[in-house]
């Protein structure tokens, strides 16, 4: 049970990620917020890089192409994708996109993993998705006919195919490694890609983003909850109870992101948020806690 606490604080923090990314797109370039996030979070990483460093190079040197692979997409390649799409669509069709990660997730590790699905939890699976899209839909499905997509909303479908690629990984993280030596290597291989490509893209290294507190508190809010914690959380759980069932928690993101609208916005609260939670959670428990309740009745 701990391990699905942790992914559910995990899904927290990545919805305020939404949140705050959305909220400075106007303020900061994508390739920008992504480097300075990551560049700031290997600062507070360095002392204990300093103190670990032979055990840290020794790792990274042992397995050097999977950590490489994670930290492009768990790192680098989501976070950034991520903040180009903010930049040109809308919220809804963010979390909408979003949603389908569960299902990618799935049809990938079928693919790479052989990993075997069964029914119960493709209906899980079909409806937490749903009550996501009611969700997002405010209740109103004929409110798809109206929706139009952009390039930002394929560059949300490549961060959640990065991020299911990412999830699906972390099944081969070596066991011996530590959960806080791999976030930092990661971190590290992630900071190394996005300075090529902050540098290439004609950025200089600059502070003063201080000036803007709005800027600030958020790129601070980014370093240290979805970033190091949410990281932490997801790598450990998600080894654990394997990346099928870690996906599905990610439907819990426009239930945050309502809750925190309405705690921080003054939005409120509706009968279709209500509907979309009752769902959501079914649809988890049958893919997820019914299903292990089957197999201890066996």
């Amino acid at each position: 049970m701990q391990y699905y606490i942790l992914l559910v604080l995990a899904v927290l923090f990545w919805s305020g990620n939404f949140v705050f990314g959305r909220l400075v797109s106007t303020s900061i370039e994508p390739t920008e917020l992504s480097f300075y996030r990551w560049f700031f979070v290997l600062v507070l990483f360095l002392l204990y890089i300093l103190i670990n460093i032979k055990r840290l190079t020794k790792a990274l040197k042992k397995d050097f192409l999977l950590l490489f692979l994670l930290g492009g997409f768990g790192v680098a390649g989501f976070n950034t994708f991520l903040y180009y799409g903010l930049q040109t669509t809308t919220a809804i069709n963010a979390l909408l996109i979003n949603s389908a990660i569960p299902i990618m997730i799935v049809v990938l590790s079928t693919i790479i993993l052989k990993v075997k699905i069964k029914a119960i939890q493709v209906f899980g699976i079909f409806l937490s998705t749903l009550g996501v899209i009611y969700l997002i839909l405010k209740g109103e499905f004929e409110s798809l006919n109206t929706l139009e997509f952009s390039k930002g909303d394929l560059w949300i479908l490549l961060a959640g195919l990065v991020w299911s690629l990412y999830s699906i990984l972390l099944k081969f993280k070596p066991k011996d490694l530590k959960a806080f030596d791999f976030l930092t290597i990661t971190s590290f291989i992630g900071v190394v890609m996005l300075s090529v490509a902050f540098y290439y893209q004609g950025y200089s290294f600059s502070v003063s983003f201080i000036g803007n507190k709005q800027l600030f508190y958020s790129l601070m809010y980014m370093i240290i909850f979805p970033s190091i914690l949410s990281f932490y959380f997801w790598n450990i759980a998600t080894v654990e109870v394997g990346a099928n069932k870690a996906g599905q928690f990610t439907h819990l993101m426009p239930i945050f992101g309502a809750v925190l609208a309405y705690f921080f916005l003054g939005e409120k609260l509706e009968l279709y948020h209500l509907v979309g939670v009752v769902f959501i959670a079914l649809g988890i428990y049958l893919s997820i806690f019914y299903l292990k309740k089957d197999k201890k009745s066996e």
